[in-house]
């Protein structure tokens, strides 16, 4: 099994050069085998999504001018997968297959939509529809379209009826495939596990972290406020995914954790998780 670290953890950290190269080191040191890129932030990106990552405790940083190529190949990482939007996708289709294949990945991810009415039944049918389409033309240059989730697709767009049903029986499973994100599907209060098994062998990656408090000494009331962990430092039945996981013949697990950073060092923290990934993989 395949570990990697989604380079979303690592605007802070990718800034220049110099400390890019000493970040990278550092995960191969941990036993990672490697990064699943996002294109925001291997190409300078726009305002709106710098201000929109860091809206969501997760900067994309000054890295999008690096060589990303070279200083992967030199700290011996690989690439798992490509993150991008499915609007580009749809705009450029040949340049993100080729750029995908660039780095020696066959996999691109879709991370979600923004400004979408995941209620609106026809608008889910729509995106599924559109995923099918985007899946076929990136079959044809030989890669794998899978979609990954948030929360927001627990939204119920009937009684009875999430949006996330609709995106897996509206899609085909020769052309689409799933990253199945189990903390947000936990924080949305939905049974992660439950939705790994209906899953079964279309979710081809895993993206985890845990989830708990990180309250110490007397609480002001007896509610606590939940955000990302270290793996095995929550309350999240790890072990219990990662056997279903491992059932469904999932290709590589993803580590993303948020802001919710021990001593706010997202490379301290991706360290902390890989024990407990290299003690199962």
């Amino acid at each position: 099994m395949k570990k990697a670290v989604q380079q979303i953890m690592l605007g802070t950290v990718t800034d220049n050069e110099a400390r890019a190269r000493e970040t990278l080191q550092r995960i191969k040191a941990a036993g990672y085998d490697g990064l699943e890129l996002n294109r925001f932030m291997i190409h300078p990106s726009s305002l709106m999504v710098r201000l929109m990552t860091r809206a969501a405790g997760m900067p994309t940083g000054k890295g999008g001018s690096l060589n990303w190529k070279s200083l992967l190949q030199e700290a011996g990482l690989s690439v798992i997968s490509l993150h991008t939007d499915l609007g580009s996708l749809e705009r450029e289709a040949g340049a993100v297959a080729e750029e995908a294949g660039s780095y020696g990945t066959d996999r691109v991810v879709i991370t979600g939509m923004y400004r979408f009415d995941y209620t609106d039944e026809n608008a889910v049918r729509e995106l599924a529809r559109r995923l099918n389409k985007a899946g076929e033309s990136l079959q044809k240059d030989g890669l794998s379209l899978l979609y990954h989730n948030h929360n927001v697709e627990l939204l119920q767009v009937r009684p009875g009826l999430r949006a996330y049903d609709i995106l897996l029986e509206d899609t085909d499973p020769a052309l689409v495939s799933f990253e199945f994100d189990s903390f947000w599907f936990t924080d949305g209060g939905a049974d992660a596990k439950a939705w790994m098994q209906k899953l079964g062998t279309r979710m081809k990656l895993w993206h985890v972290t845990d989830r708990g408090s990180r309250q110490n000494g007397p609480a002001m009331t007896p509610i606590l406020k939940q955000d990302s962990m270290e793996l095995g430092t929550g309350n999240m039945d790890l072990d219990g995914l990662r056997v279903l996981a491992e059932a469904g013949g999932v290709e590589a697990v993803v580590l993303e954790s948020h802001r919710n950073w021990i001593e706010k060092d997202p490379v301290r923290s991706l360290e902390l998780s890989a024990k407990w990934l290299n003690e199962r993989y």
